[in-house]
């Protein structure tokens, strides 16, 4: 669970993504917005949730595709999960750069983002090679202060109204339009990361109840934080004003509101936290991007030599190739002179969010043909109602994404508008025209794609410094469909 809060970036939303909601968007039902998208992926876990009891694979969404719509579809949609992730991590890179400097300036020391950005990136690739168990303890601690700061501020706003206590924001009534509808596409790609635990379930103690039940504490928990946030900052600054407001504090409305009603000591707190709430969000990627990569390592997808683990199964390999990727990336922007805030955060964080909405798209449909085969004692809410409903919201919910990119970017420039969707196109179709190939190729390695079992797929990663791994023991994985 402490993975998937980090990744959905708590203090990172409420202070940058709301902002946006406010005054870029210029919505007052930012707050109603998030309530209303956390429900709509709340529904659509109901049906992922069932099939990771039958599919506790560490594919996650890759592998519930490839179990409900077939190995070709399954290449496709992990090759749409490695760069929407990918571009999520190097977004949030780039803010953090610009955190990093703030924070240190409050101490009295300079920097350029790139240098920040750079050091948080050493510090990941250190922890990149650490066991899941002390990357998660190190969560913990991050987290829990995010949180604790997060509620202090919201108490401090709702208790200075500057109209009373006043509940327009809350209203769904004003989603009832085209701004109303591309603050809920923001929402929902405010919330990605929800869905990490599922790249976690075969380390869970229970793969059937533990993610569920993860999946679930977060999405309560981050619905009730930022649509508390968001209503707390329009308490505060009062209905008819925060759109106003925002619109001059673009990145950090909820630390200008909150400051002069605190002291010194718990701003520059905040700053600090700011900065780590974003270095727990970009390790949290980092290290599902891992686990996809290790899985599609072993079953074959990728080249053998990125299935390389140390103990505890920690994806040596992968992580070292990432941040080699990254490295590259964050040398090159930083040499390019871009914008680390609009050319990394906005563009990468959002352009990632419409990937994993196509990816939820694919995996409501997956959900809705595997059952459809197999009901496997699940209810007909969990295995139809619940599948079929979310995946029409979220499918309609990434055409209007498509459709008004440009304005969730807020940019009129042709190239950042559709390279994000030629992007996934193109990735998509190689993954299609990879998996096909394998099937004519390596039908031996086709024919385990999603099921995450390495016995049948390329020889097993062998840990550094230790003899070949054995086998763990897991609970047989039904058969797909459409295999």
């Amino acid at each position: 669970m402490l993975y998937g809060i980090a990744a959905v970036t708590p203090l990172t939303v409420i202070v940058g993504g709301q902002s946006l909601g406010f005054g870029q968007i210029q919505q007052l039902g930012t707050p109603v917005g998030y309530l209303l998208a956390a429900a709509v992926l709340a529904v659509f876990a109901v049906g992922v949730a069932a099939m990771a009891r039958h599919l506790p694979n560490p594919g996650a969404f890759y592998s519930y595709v490839a179990a409900g719509l077939g190995q070709p579809l399954a290449a496709a949609t992990a090759a749409i999960a490695l760069v929407a992730y990918f571009a999520i991590q190097i977004g949030l890179f780039g803010l953090f750069g610009v955190a990093a400097v703030a924070m240190f300036s409050a101490f009295g020391v300079a920097g350029w983002w790139a240098f920040w950005a750079l050091a948080g990136w050493a510090a990941l690739f250190g922890l990149g090679q650490l066991k899941i168990r002390t990357n998660a303890k190190i969560l913990a601690v991050l987290i829990n202060a995010e949180l604790v700061l997060v509620l202090v501020l919201d108490s401090v706003m709702v208790l200075h109204p500057a109209d009373g206590i006043r509940f327009d924001a809350l209203n769904p009534m004003l989603l009832a339009n085209a701004t109303g509808i591309a603050s809920l596409v923001g929402a929902i790609t405010g919330l990605v990361g929800f869905e990490v635990p599922l790249a976690f379930a075969p380390l869970a103690v229970d793969p059937r109840t533990t993610v569920r039940r993860a999946i679930g504490w977060i999405l309560l928990i981050v619905a009730l934080l930022y649509g508390g946030s968001a209503w707390a900052m329009t308490v505060i600054a009062g209905p008819d004003r925060i759109i106003g407001i925002a619109a001059q504090h673009p990145s950090d409305l909820f630390f200008y509101l909150a400051a002069p009603h605190v002291p010194v000591v718990v701003m520059t707190a905040a700053l600090v936290l700011f900065t780590t709430s974003l270095f727990a969000a970009i390790l949290a990627f980092h290290s599902t991007i891992g686990r996809y990569t290790l899985t599609l390592a072993r079953e074959g997808v990728l080249p053998s030599w990125l299935a390389i683990t140390r103990s505890d199964d920690v994806p040596a390999a992968a992580s070292l190739t990432q941040s080699t990727i990254a490295f590259v990336v964050l040398v090159a922007a930083g040499l390019l002179g871009l914008d680390p805030v609009q050319d990394l955060f906005f563009f990468g964080t959002t352009a990632g969010g419409l990937g994993v909405l196509i990816m939820m798209c694919l995996t409501g449909a997956a959900v809705i043909r595997y059952f459809r085969h197999n009901p496997h004692g699940e209810t007909l809410w969990q295995r139809r109602i619940a599948p079929l409903t979310s995946t029409v919201l979220l499918t309609v919910i990434a055409a209007v994404c498509v459709a008004f990119f440009g304005d969730l970017l807020g940019t009129t420039n042709p190239v950042k508008i559709w390279s994000a969707p030629l992007v996934y196109a193109t990735v998509a179709s190689a993954g299609i025209c990879w998996a096909l190939h394998l099937r004519r190729h390596r039908p031996h390695v086709y024919a385990v794609i999603g099921l995450g079992d390495r016995s049948r797929a390329q020889p097993d990663a062998i840990p550094i410094g230790q003899g070949r791994q054995s086998d763990p023991k897991s609970s047989p994985s039904p058969s797909p469909v459409n295999r």
